[in-house]
């Protein structure tokens, strides 16, 4: 694996069979076949520009994402503003400067332009034994249309302590952005990321995290807005006892293209995960895609691990593409399954409404509403959950209109 501070060597074939991204740091000739395998590097000519032949971006609009493929020459298309938790705030932490990197690893382009891109990385501390009883938020919003950024953000919970921090996107810009979240011994961390851009933005973001023995992360991705949004979740379990719990909900326009490619790898023993995604979809064109991907270690013994994804398709023309694996290294484990499912309403749900005298559109918005707000539920923050439940309600609206 490729150091921060140094340069990797590649080898720049091209072969229209093989997936480029296997090429990348000398791994040879092998098409990348499961995440465990994708390679690594912080340069971004190493991966090259995607041509959607790539096992990881075959389902994404690559000729919609291109101004992400190169660092942002001024770097000045997102404003950044702490609207609570300012005093956890620590120095900000230039390449090569732990505990940036300490876990982070580009695996895609887009992941080593933003590394590349951002000279400092914002660094939110919590400190030791500290419980922090309100949200951190911060708030990122693109200044329009076309502006380009690059951002590495580090959240960190030292140990035993506890906080909630939510990332608040809003407005356009195309922004490539790294999420590098360390949650040590016996902390309790939650990370809720949202994607409330406007239609012209484009977003992609990968968010690794390392859980360390007896912590627990909870990481939420919630994308209502944007063109194109591309949030990768990768989440390793590395200590003993340590928990991941990882949700998502999105909620997917005409046009709109929402994107979560999530990895949960148990790598230390009696280590607990849940992974569970929904999603729904409106109009034409609207697409949603959900890879996820868990590697259970052969040292993860006494795991217990599930993952599924749930997709409510609305109106004709909305597509979503849905696609769980599984890996097991280990025969020692109390449990692992992973499930898919995308479909319509349920015929039965909405005739055993109607039955009851509760009119057809009122019907379709309660099943709605209730199939996504079981994600909302669990965030634990009032006035997020309130604001969230009443976006739901505003797109619900759109359908029956």
């Amino acid at each position: 694996m490729t150091s921060p501070t140094t340069t990797p060597t590649a080898s720049h074939s091209t072969n229209a069979h093989v997936d480029p991204a296997a090429q990348v740091a000398d791994a040879g000739f092998v098409p990348v076949q499961t995440r465990s395998e994708r390679p690594h590097s912080f340069e971004p000519a190493d991966f090259g520009a995607p041509t959607g032949r790539e096992v990881n971006w075959k389902h994404t609009p690559v000729d919609r994402m291109t101004a992400l493929f190169a660092p942002a020459e001024a770097n000045d298309g997102i404003s950044v503003s702490v609207e609570a938790g300012a005093q956890f705030l620590a120095a900000p932490l230039a390449a090569g400067t732990a505990p940036r990197g300490e876990f982070f690893r580009p695996e895609d382009v887009t992941a080593a332009v933003a590394w590349q891109g951002a000279a400092d990385a914002m660094h939110v501390r919590i400190p030791r034994e500290e419980e922090v009883a309100e949200p951190i938020l911060v708030t990122l919003r693109g200044k329009g249309a076309g502006r380009r950024a690059d951002g590495h953000i580090v959240i960190e919970a030292l140990e035993h302590s506890a906080a909630t921090v939510v990332l608040d996107h809003v407005g356009a810009a195309a922004y490539a952005q790294n999420v590098e979240i360390i949650a040590r011994a016996g902390s309790k961390l939650t990370v809720v990321s949202l994607q409330r851009w406007e239609d012209e933005a484009v977003h992609a973001a990968a968010h690794q995290a390392r859980v360390d023995a007896d912590a627990v992360l909870k990481h939420f991705v919630i994308s209502f807005g944007g063109g194109v949004v591309r949030v990768n979740p990768n989440v390793e379990l590395a200590g003993a006892g340590s928990e991941g719990y990882l949700y998502g909900l999105s909620y997917a326009d005409a046009g709109q293209h929402l994107e979560s490619q999530v990895y949960l790898h148990h790598k230390g023993a009696h280590t607990t995960g849940d992974v569970l995604y929904k999603g729904a979809l409106q109009g034409e064109s609207a697409h949603s895609v959900w890879i996820g991907d868990v590697l259970i270690g052969p040292d993860a013994t006494g795991t217990d691990s599930y993952e599924a994804n749930r997709n409510l398709v609305l109106t004709e023309g909305a597509r979503a593409d849905s696609i769980p694996n599984l890996e097991i290294e280990t025969g020692d484990i109390l449990g692992a399954g992973h499930a898919s499912a995308t479909g319509r309403f349920d015929d039965e749900q909405l005739f055993y409404l109607q039955a009851r005298g509760i009119t057809e559109d009122e019907a379709r918005r309660l099943v709605v509403l209730g199939f996504l707000s079981d994600i909302v539920q669990r965030l634990g923050i009032p006035t997020l959950e309130d604001e969230l439940l009443a976006a739901i309600e505003a797109e619900i609206a759109e359908v029956a209109r």
